[in-house]
């Protein structure tokens, strides 16, 4: 599978990479926090933030990177 066969959303601290053909769930991943997800695609990495959490996930497994709490920064929609 290469990214460009991936779609990805996010729902309430969920994030989902769906087969653009068929919208079949190829994976998911649930953040430790609750709240609105936003998502960047960068190269092969997929940055999720989540109530001021940051995650670097690996865009074709879920596979999770890295994650900073970005202390100070606040929260809300990114």
């Amino acid at each position: 599978m290469k990214l460009s066969d991936l779609i990805f959303t996010g729902f309430n601290k969920r994030v989902a990479a769906l087969d653009r053909a068929s919208g079949e769930i190829v994976w998911h991943w649930k953040a430790h926090h609750n709240g609105y997800v936003t998502l960047l695609l960068d190269g092969d990495m997929l940055l999720v933030s989540v109530n001021g959490f940051m995650y670097a996930l690996d865009a074709l497994t879920g596979r999770l990177i890295w994650e900073n709490e970005m202390a100070g920064f606040g929260y809300g929609v990114t």
